[in-house]
């Protein structure tokens, strides 16, 4: 018998750019929405035109959060840095609301779970830095910036993680490696307060963290599980997600 969807987690997912909010575009968005519907959880798109105020009454109503990804970068003004050829244009709106979705989320105790810009944004919000263009900085011993417009069948280029041993992130792999899609060329750099590195590629490149300051549930992984549908790991971080917005979840509204 299915869940009524009133008793459903409801978990936010703010669009990946107000360009593409203003514009209409939403297949990207769309897999990240069909992956929270599989996890069994109901999807809320955020807008990232809302007033504070109406941002933080949404916030209220939900129970959970996907950061998503995007083409822009975080302003390394966040982190203290001076802005690099290479780093793309910021999003303030999207900042603003990644960042507004976070400070609730730790202050509520709901879980998060970061996906590619999304784990730069928690991790600049915990006072962390990026690398701002992994090919300069790092080298291309691995192709980290698969270029995801290049139609939908083109398969995702993948790659090994190593993961550490006893976190969160291990659990829900059930192994120390596991094999993930890429398409960033950003990264963290310093991982920010109470997040640990859990996860990196073999060219060090880090790959996932993960929240230490409390029992919330808050896992960053910097490749795309939207769209790895079928993939155990994948589908272990949302099913993850969604478990533990329904263990802390408020009796049903009405």
């Amino acid at each position: 018998m299915s869940v009524p969807s009133s008793h459903l987690p409801r978990i936010g997912v703010p669009y990946r750019t107000k360009k593409e909010e203003v514009t209409g575009q939403a297949d990207k968005l769309e897999k990240y929405l069909a992956a929270v519907r599989q996890a069994g959880a109901e999807a809320v798109p955020v807008s990232l035109q809302l007033s504070a105020s109406d941002l933080s009454r949404l916030a209220e109503s939900l129970d959970g959060f996907v950061l998503s990804g995007s083409p822009a970068d975080v302003d390394p003004a966040h982190f203290g840095a001076s802005r690099e050829p290479e780093c793309n244009a910021a999003d303030p709106d999207r900042e603003r609301t990644d960042f507004a979705l976070l400070d609730h989320a730790f202050a509520e105790h709901k879980p998060v779970l970061a996906i590619c810009y999304g784990v730069q944004s928690l991790n600049v919000h915990q006072g962390g830095t990026l690398l701002q263009d992994i090919p300069k900085a790092v080298g291309a011993r691995i192709d980290h910036d698969w270029d995801d417009e290049q139609g939908p069948d083109t398969p995702d280029t993948l790659h090994d993680a190593e993961i550490a041993a006893g976190s969160q992130l291990a659990q829900l792999a059930g192994s120390a490696r596991a094999v993930v899609n890429t398409s960033h060329h950003q990264s963290v750099l310093q991982a920010g307060r109470n997040l640990r590195v859990t996860a990196r590629a073999a060219d060090g490149v880090i790959e996932a963290v993960e929240w230490t300051g409390d029992s919330n549930w808050v896992v960053g992984v910097q490749w795309h599980p939207e769209r790895m549908p079928s993939d155990a790991l994948s589908q272990s971080l949302f099913r993850g997600l969604v478990s533990a917005a329904a263990a802390r979840k408020a009796p049903a509204r009405t």
